[in-house]
């Protein structure tokens, strides 16, 4: 593929959430922002997901107008339906009855035919606790490549 690989990480998803079941869905996209994420011009650190008449959105998700686009151009912030099987929506929509439980975007990216899939999580929300021995296991593993070498 001569095109440059899409790779976007939520960064911010591992910081705050615990990751239970993970999903690969497709999305419903427009031409222009296939371009445009191709272009590189996505945000998914402020994206979720949200359950809708038993079909899976992501909401919050902004990808920035394609600036070659013609008349006919995206509303950055537009909800996108994502595309999974009955059985995976009957799985996250059960999950999603339980108290604190999230679906969240994990990773954006563009398979080996070239079509753009969403890595999207089903977790809890981590408590400040959490986060602190995250950081704390962190450090201590960098300690230890630091000594290494």
């Amino acid at each position: 593929m001569s095109e440059k690989a899409v790779n976007i990480i939520n960064r911010k998803a591992g910081f705050e959430y615990h990751t239970d079941l993970k999903f690969t869905a497709g999305m419903v996209l427009t031409g222009t922002e296939v371009k445009s994420i191709r272009n590189g011009n996505i945000n998914i650190s402020d994206a979720y997901c949200m359950m809708e008449d038993g079909e899976l959105y992501v909401k919050n998700m902004h990808i920035s107008e394609f600036k070659q686009g013609t008349y006919n151009k995206h509303e950055p912030l537009r909800n996108r339906k994502l595309l999974l099987n009955k059985k995976e929506l009957g799985k996250i929509g059960t999950r999603l009855k339980e108290k604190g439980t999230a679906v969240f975007p994990i990773k954006l990216y563009a398979n080996e035919r070239g079509i753009l899939k969403l890595d999207i999580g089903l977790g809890k929300g981590k408590k400040a606790f959490d986060k602190r021995d995250d950081i704390k296991t962190k450090d201590i593993q960098r300690e230890l490549a630091r000594i290494k070498f």
